[in-house]
């Protein structure tokens, strides 16, 4: 990690939108994501049989999703709505947020920054882990899974182009969060700042081969970088470290 590239990301946002599986909570952690996958490959093998080797050959719940497509309208609905229950059940017993993240929402807001999880996942079960977790306060906006179109998931810009929109905000001026290729195909696709969190040794190489803008292996070197850049723009922080007040011209949004 380049600490200097991280201030100077850091630095050029006025949006922070984090992923959510990875740089805030291991969603299937509790719940393993191949028992899931099996889940909707089995509805899918019931209603579409001839998806149903595609279906049960990955161990990707959203991949399974994404399949459902071509079965048709009423099976995406079915798998949508299956996967979008699994996922609520699966973050609550998916343990606590991944280490610095929240720091790195706290961070965030105490130095001005608007604040939105964009995730692929449900917005259902990203609200859920938030509730969860007293999280709630320190998000401002939610944009999960497009429902019924998987097109517009990552790495499709959509969903964070709607995020900016609803802060008002030029995409210029937003950086992402997040921990695999997709994450940084979308932000290019955006034409926002992509930091990517390489959770994982092997996402060491493969996401700055992808073009993020800088890589971190700790959410902590988020939320430190974060808390520099309030303490040199003097941005007002509480000593407990709980979200402060937004400036005026930039109000928070809730859900």
């Amino acid at each position: 990690m380049a600490t200097d590239s991280l201030a100077a990301v850091v630095a050029a946002s006025d949006v922070v939108l984090f992923d959510f599986d990875g740089p805030i909570c291991d969603v299937f952690a509790g719940m393993p994501a191949p028992g899931v996958a099996k889940e909707l490959s089995e509805i899918v093998a019931r209603q579409a049989p001839w998806l149903a080797n595609d279906a049960e050959a990955t161990d990707d719940p959203m991949e399974v999703h994404r399949l459902s497509v071509t079965g048709g309208k009423s099976l995406l609905e079915v798998v949508e709505e299956a996967l979008t229950a699994a996922e609520v059940a699966a973050v609550a017993v998916s343990g606590s947020p991944i280490a610095g993240a929240v720091r790195s929402l706290k961070a965030a807001h105490s130095a001005g920054r608007d604040v939105a999880v964009v995730s692929n996942n449900s917005a259902e079960c990203v609200r859920a882990f938030l509730a969860l977790h007293d999280l709630e306060a320190l998000v401002d906006e939610v944009i999960g899974r497009p429902s019924l179109n998987p097109s517009l998931m990552k790495p499709s810009p959509y969903p964070l182009l709607l995020a900016t929109t609803a802060f008002s905000a030029a995409p210029a001026r937003a950086v992402l969060v997040g921990d695999s290729v997709t994450d940084v195909e979308a932000a290019k696709a955006a034409g926002m700042g992509i930091i990517g969190f390489a959770n994982k040794p092997p996402k060491q190489s493969t996401l700055p081969e992808a073009g993020a803008d800088v890589v971190i292996t700790s959410m902590d070197a988020l939320a430190d970088a974060l808390v520099s850049q309030s303490r040199q723009s003097g941005q007002p922080r509480s000593l407990d470290g709980q979200p402060v007040a937004k400036p005026s011209g930039n109000p928070t949004r809730h859900d």
